[in-house]
């Protein structure tokens, strides 16, 4: 699945004919905004505030030391893969309080690729069960912080309690190599799924 570059850099080519809305979505802190910086061909759209005393309260700092901002609303990306079909990927705001904006996010998406940190993967359950709730397939990397502990996968599935049949991989948001294994992985996936259920 190798990335074929607009040919200005920002419009899409006219070829274009086929749109897939892809979510990157987890909990708080775990790399959203980077994963979709990372990829995005196009210069990303990015809602990210400087944290203030007000999100104290609310926004959980614990393990992520040195985080000074949030995203507010969305991240938007685009990744064109061929003269025809291109990718638009929309991060979505960890924190409870967006749920509202998350859900309007979501609609038409056709899949989620869930982001978790090892030092956090309880946080997870929540952004799984909401894509579970409005009925998107999701698969899940695990962004690999420095530091941060290291499980086998079976282990990572477990705690995680994943189904069988979805994807866990492992990324490294900063690196482009990484961050495309592992949007291939949904891909396939959702392809699959499509294909069984046709």
């Amino acid at each position: 699945m190798a990335s074929a570059p607009a040919s200005d850099g920002v419009y899409l080519r006219d070829t274009v004919r086929t749109a897939v809305k892809l979510l990157v979505v987890g909990p708080f802190a775990v790399g959203k905004t980077t994963f979709v910086g990372t990829l995005s061909e196009i210069r990303p759209l990015r809602t990210e505030e400087t944290m203030t005393q007000a999100g104290a309260l609310v926004d959980d700092l614990a393990g992520v030391d040195g985080k000074s901002t949030t995203t507010v609303a969305l991240d938007f990306g685009r990744l064109t893969l061929s003269d025809e079909l291109v990718l638009y990927l929309f991060g979505a705001p960890g924190q409870q309080r967006f749920i509202p904006i998350w859900k309007d996010i979501a609609h038409g998406a056709l899949g989620a690729l869930v982001l978790t940190d090892t030092r956090r993967l309880e946080q997870s359950f929540e952004v799984m069960g909401l894509l579970e709730e409005l009925g998107i397939p999701y698969s899940v990397a695990v962004n690999t912080f420095d530091g941060a502990p290291a499980f086998p996968g079976e282990e990572l599935r477990d705690a995680l309690d994943l189904l069988p049949e979805t994807p866990l991989v492992s990324c490294d948001a900063r690196d482009a190599t990484s961050s495309t294994r592992a949007l291939v992985t949904l891909v396939e996936y959702l392809l699959t799924r499509n294909q069984e259920n046709a």
